[in-house]
């Protein structure tokens, strides 16, 4: 089997450099820097035991490549760049290729099942980092990720089983789940703090406005009827499998919202995260003032280039208080 990782910054080439660390057939596609990067001298993978220097194959693009059976895509992009990079691989592998979602949010899912005939979903919980071109960091141990996946809307089958094997064999925890989408949406509650952190920096607490998020989220679930793993059960699975240490030389960095602001990015996931329950709140009649801001707010803090943390929480929870929105 040829792994295909399409996107690798701190997921994808965390993931891709241990399949290929561990003896699999490994195609990175990326862009930019990290392209060049590793095209001239490696992917530089460091985790708190280990630094590997990977001569991994990367490309820029999937029409570089020529397509077999024996390939599985694995998209680890942003959520914002995922229909573009099904177009392309669409248009250069035809659409029986199999597609698996190790993305947050639920839209992935849905918008590649609309091109291709096999697509899985994949929970990720695995905190990498990608800030320097051509050099992934994993802070996690012993494992450096949970990785369940399963078929989409549900179900396994072989392959979906075969990878995940692979992945446990090369230093994941990774499961095959026939419901898969309902960890997915209990991880979409977590990643819903992503953009406050991202917008208040690192050490600020959300407190009343931070419960109003998930209170909202929970309230949108309920509402369309959806089915979500109960959180203290994920909670129990992650710090069962997950722990953090650290890595000589680099601390540890905020999620990927705060990364994408850090690297100065002017397109981030927030209408994949906040704006799913926006979404979600429109189509139930249900208010969620909290997640709105989150993504206006954030959205905004990309397409002008500030930086994390530049707002208070109490700015924050001025904004809130002028549209005329409560919470609590």
């Amino acid at each position: 089997m040829r792994y295909i990782i399409y996107g690798a910054g701190g997921i994808g080439g965390g993931i891709g450099g241990q399949l290929f660390h561990r003896g699999h057939d490994v195609v990175l596609i990326c862009r930019g820097e990290q392209l060049t990067a590793i095209q001239r001298q490696g992917l530089t993978l460091k985790t708190p035991t280990d630094t590997c220097q990977l001569p991994i194959r990367a490309i820029g693009h999937p029409l570089e490549l020529s397509f077999t059976d024996n390939d599985v895509v694995i998209l680890t992009m942003k959520s914002q760049d995922t229909e573009l990079a099904l177009r392309d691989l669409e248009h250069a592998g035809g659409s029986d290729v199999p597609i698996i979602c190790c993305q947050n949010g639920v839209d992935n899912e849905r918008m590649a099942a609309r091109r291709f005939a096999r697509v899985y979903g994949m929970v990720v919980w695995m905190p990498g980092t990608y800030l320097e071109p051509g050099v992934v960091l994993n802070h996690a141990t012993p494992t450096g990720g949970l990785l369940d996946a399963g078929c989409y809307p549900h179900g396994v089958d072989p392959l979906i089983t075969q990878v995940t094997a692979d992945l446990t064999a090369s230093g994941f925890s990774a499961k095959p789940d026939p419901h898969i989408m309902r960890w997915k949406y209990t991880k979409l509650l977590s990643n819903l703090f992503n953009a406050f952190q991202a917008i208040c920096g690192l050490g600020a607490r959300g407190g009343d406005f931070g419960r109003t998020v998930r209170q909202e989220a929970l309230a949108c679930y309920q509402a369309a009827g959806i089915d979500f793993i109960p959180e203290d059960e994920m909670r129990q699975r992650v710090q069962t499998e997950v722990k953090l240490a650290d890595i000589v030389g680099h601390s540890r960095a905020g999620g990927s919202t705060w990364q994408s602001l850090t690297r100065g990015l002017s397109s981030i996931e927030v209408d994949f995260l906040n704006g799913e329950i926006v979404l979600l709140g429109k189509l139930h009649g249900i208010p969620t003032p909290c997640n709105h801001l989150l993504q206006k707010v954030a959205n905004q803090m990309a397409r002008t280039g500030k930086r994390p943390g530049s707002l208070s929480v109490e700015e924050l929870q001025g904004m809130l208080a002028e549209s005329g929105a409560t919470y609590g």
